[in-house]
């Protein structure tokens, strides 16, 4: 498609919008939103905007604070494309006044984790938290122009909202039955290059008590409520009577305000683990520093709970990918299924212990040169350059796209009326005996 005067690359304003923390520590938004601005510079002038940044990068940050955006408004004013997460209602009522193209980002819904996220707080306030995500997750799709999201799972998810919330006309349908110029899958992905060791320290530098020839099991991702790390404790624990040399390593370090990872402490401690086979990070590992770990160990492990949650792709594991790092994880979502089907790695049902044993002892005895050459292809299916065209499609695509918000007819505020209009006419209709009319 060709590109416009107004916007060819040289010229055109990206506006990138996630309120998290960009730096040497950085959890999956923060992740992903440098990632996506270092492939967007080749289409535009890029700058990042962020709660918290730091750190050299080859774009500028701008700094803001989400409930207080005013330090947003001259980039938005100056953006012809936002590429943002669903933000709090005053930087949404800045987006929805700007002319730019919206490009939302809903990997991270925020609706069921906000729920699962306030758990055991006061009920008002849990109450009040799961509704703004909800406003915020409804206010994205009225106002964008376009959708990304992070598999063909959570797509249909969200295709019900839309529907539900009036987006999808009979005009968008028309001109584009699949709705991928609306919404389309973009995932988690990796470096094109595979990691290389560096002078900084692995784990083994980290954890002394392990020791050269010991077997490493990594937990490379954060212990969040909807992950199920005893399991993986007590799985690990339970290979160690038998295989002493297996030591459990989880990477990414939270406080005791975590209530997973705190549980996840305190079980290693109540098991007399902690120290012995199972090891915590105490610091965080640098995000560019993470390929010393990942090449330290010798599997994977990742085992999380059923929930109504669309955010099971797990977009840690792709590190696994590219470092190949074979992987033992619990069944099911687009990533698990991947693992059983492609010989990744070992998926294994939900909470069993005895089963995260066996997969553990299948992987580290077949040895990551069985399953290199597998993760090696999901790796390169994965790199950021890829998984992001779709994004890149959005951003260089006419610049009058049309936006989703809700006609007339579509609206929630018209459907009230159009059930009472519908029960009046019904009922007259039904009197003089026109019960079947009008036909479809």
């Amino acid at each position: 498609m060709m590109e416009s005067m107004a916007e060819s690359p040289a010229d055109r304003q990206i506006l990138l919008i996630y309120p998290d923390a960009v730096g040497p520590r950085m959890g999956g938004v923060g992740i992903r939103a440098t990632e996506l601005a270092k492939v967007l510079r080749s289409y535009g002038e890029v700058t990042l905007a962020v709660a918290q940044g730091e750190g050299d990068w080859d774009f500028p940050l701008a700094v803001f604070n989400p409930h207080d955006p005013r330090a947003l408004a001259p980039h938005i004013e100056r953006a012809d494309v936002v590429v943002s997460r669903p933000l709090w209602p005053l930087a949404m009522q800045m987006l929805r006044r700007s002319g730019a193209r919206l490009i939302f980002d809903l990997y991270d819904p925020e609706t069921i984790p906000t729920i699962e996220h306030y758990a055991g707080r006061s009920q008002l306030r849990r109450k009040l938290m799961a509704a703004f995500a909800t406003d915020r997750l409804s206010e994205s799709i009225r106002i964008g122009h376009h959708f990304a999201c992070i598999d063909d799972s959570q797509r249909d998810f969200l295709l019900g909202v839309m529907l539900a919330e009036g987006a999808i006309s009979p005009a968008l349908y028309d001109r584009d039955r699949t709705l991928r110029s609306v919404i389309d899958v973009v995932p988690f992905g990796v470096d094109p290059e595979p990691p290389r060791r560096s002078d900084h320290p692995g784990i083994r530098a980290a954890f002394p008590e392990i020791g050269p020839d010991d077997e490493i099991v990594l937990w490379n991702g954060g212990i969040w409520d909807w992950f199920d790390a005893p399991t993986a404790i007590r799985g690990v624990i339970a290979l160690a009577e038998r295989r002493p040399s297996v030591k459990l390593v989880f990477m990414v370090s939270f406080g005791p305000e975590h209530r997973a990872a705190h549980e996840a402490r305190t079980l290693a401690e109540q098991l007399r683990a902690m120290g012995k086979s199972v090891f915590f990070s105490d610091s965080w590992v640098p995000y560019q520093r993470r390929g010393d770990w990942l090449l330290d160990a010798d599997c994977a492990v990742s085992t999380h709970i059923e929930q109504a949650d669309f955010r099971a792709f797990r977009g840690r594991l792709l590190d696994c990918f590219w470092a190949g790092l074979p992987i033992v994880c619990t069944e099911g979502g687009d990533l698990g299924r991947r693992i059983e089907q492609e010989g990744l790695g070992i998926a294994v049902p939900e909470g069993d212990v005895e089963a995260v044993a066996a997969g553990l002892e299948q992987v580290l005895d077949g040895g990551k040169g069985a399953y290199a050459e597998g993760l090696r292809r999901a790796a390169a299916e994965f790199a950021w350059t890829t998984v992001s065209r779709p994004l890149v499609r959005f951003v260089t695509s006419e610049p009058d796209a049309p936006r989703l918000s809700r006609d007339r007819i579509h609206g929630r505020i018209p459907s009230a009326l159009r059930s009472a209009g519908y029960r009046g006419v019904r009922r007259c209709l039904n009197l003089i005996g026109l019960s079947n009319w009008p036909k479809a």
